[in-house]
C-alpha cells in the first residue's frame, strides 16, 4: 500500500491569511501545508480521506482524477469543504456518482449542509452516491476498520488500512486516546496522526501525547499531520526519535 499526503495543515493552513507563517521558514517548502488529507492506494484500489478546502489544488498536484472511494472521517469545515469539487471528478467518470462513505452523524450533516451534491437540484445529477461507515468493509483488495474517536463535542472516524500483509493507521482530530483507538493502532506498520502543535489543545492532539502513544503502539513509521504554524518543519525534524517526521504536502509513503 501506499499513502500520499495531499495536505498536512490545520485549519487554517500554513502559512495563515495575512501571510503568518509564525515559527515556519518561509524558505522551506515542507512548511507550506494545505488542509488534512491523504490518499491511501494499492495497484487497483485508491481511496480518499476527506475533501479539504484545498481539494482541487490538491487532485491537480497529484494528478488525481478517479478513485473507488472517499471517506469522511467527520464534518469540520476543513475536511469537507472541498466537496463540491467531486462534481469534476464525476464528470471524468461519465457522469457516475462517487462513492462515499461516512459515520451516521457525519453523514446526516453532511446531506443537510450539501444536499445538492448527494441528491442533484433541477438540471444536475448527484455528485455523490452516500452510504454508512461501518466499523468493517473492504474496498477493492483493501480491508479497513474503523472506531470513533473524541473529538471535541463529536466525534471522528479513525481509520486503519490493511491489504497485502501491510497496515496502515490515519488518526486525525481527535484529542484523546480510548482502548477502542489503542486496539486498532496497535502492531501498524505506517501511522498518520494528528499533531497540531506543541502545547496541549482541547480537540486535537498534541506533540507530547503523541510520542508517548508511539513509544507504546510502537508503529514501524510514524507521520505527524494536521500541523499549524508553530510546527516548523527542519526544527521538529531535528528533535524527533527515530521512526518519527513531519508530514508534508506531497509526500508519499509505501507500507
Amino acid at each position: 500500500m501506499k499513502l500520499r499526503v495531499l495536505g498536512s495543515g490545520t485549519s487554517s493552513g500554513v502559512p495563515r491569511i495575512g501571510n503568518d507563517w509564525g515559527a515556519c521558514d518561509p524558505a522551506e517548502p515542507k512548511n507550506r501545508r494545505t488542509r488534512a488529507s491523504v490518499l491511501v492506494s494499492t495497484e487497483t484500489t485508491r481511496i480518499l480521506i476527506d475533501t479539504s478546502p484545498d481539494f482541487r489544488e490538491q487532485a491537480l498536484v497529484a494528478e488525481l482524477t478517479d478513485f473507488d472511494a472517499v471517506i469522511w472521517t467527520h464534518d469540520h469545515a476543513d475536511h469537507c469543504h472541498g466537496i463540491d469539487d467531486l462534481r469534476q471528478i464525476m464528470h471524468a467518470r461519465d457522469g457516475e456518482p462517487v462513492r462515499g462513505l461516512a459515520r451516521p452523524f457525519t453523514r446526516e450533516q453532511l446531506e443537510l449542509r450539501f444536499a445538492y451534491a448527494f441528491h442533484g437540484r433541477k438540471l444536475y445529477r448527484p455528485t455523490i452516491a452516500i452510504e454508512d461507515l461501518p466499523d468493517a468493509i473492504t474496498i477493492g483488495d483493501i480491508d479497513i476498520r474503523v472506531v470513533d474517536q473524541p473529538h471535541g463535542g463529536i466525534t471522528s472516524a479513525g481509520l486503519r488500512f490493511e491489504s497485502n500483509g501491510k497496515s496502515i493507521g490515519y488518526a486525525i482530530d481527535f484529542n484523546e486516546m480510548t482502548q477502542d483507538m489503542r486496539n486498532l493502532y496497535q502492531d501498524i506498520d505506517l501511522w498518520v496522526v494528528d499533531c497540531l502543535r506543541r502545547a496541549p489543545h482541547p480537540t486535537h492532539a498534541h506533540l507530547g501525547a503523541v510520542l508517548e502513544w508511539v513509544e507504546a503502539f510502537k508503529p514501524r513509521r510514524t507521520i505527524l499531520s494536521h500541523m499549524d504554524n508553530s510546527m516548523d518543519y527542519a526544527t521538529l525534524l531535528s528533535t524527533l526519535p527515530p521512526g518519527v517526521e513531519p508530514g508534508f504536502d506531497g509526500m508519499e509513503v509505501t507500507a
